[in-house]
């Protein structure tokens, strides 16, 4: 779990959790239900986007470190000739 998702990601999971099943059973389970399932998928939103972002971040490090590589491999190439 914590290849895909930060501490943070957990606790924010967690939290929102606990409180919708709280606010169902403080509220009831007809009063405001539609205003509390938003709130959890704008919550589910946030963390999916923070997933995908960080997905992409990695994609990009990853490429950059092989620019890196070749653009050294190619100096260090070009210094022996």
């Amino acid at each position: 779990m914590k290849k895909y998702f930060s501490t943070a990601d957990l606790a924010v999971i967690i939290i929102t959790i606990f409180l919708f099943i709280a606010a169902l059973f403080t509220k009831g389970f007809q009063h405001d239900l539609f205003l509390e399932l938003g709130v959890l998928l704008v919550s589910v939103k946030i963390i999916m986007m923070n997933y995908k972002n960080a997905m992409s971040n990695k994609n990009i490090l990853e490429e950059l470190n092989e620019i890196k590589r070749r653009i050294s491999e190619t100096s260090n190439k070009n210094k022996y000739e």
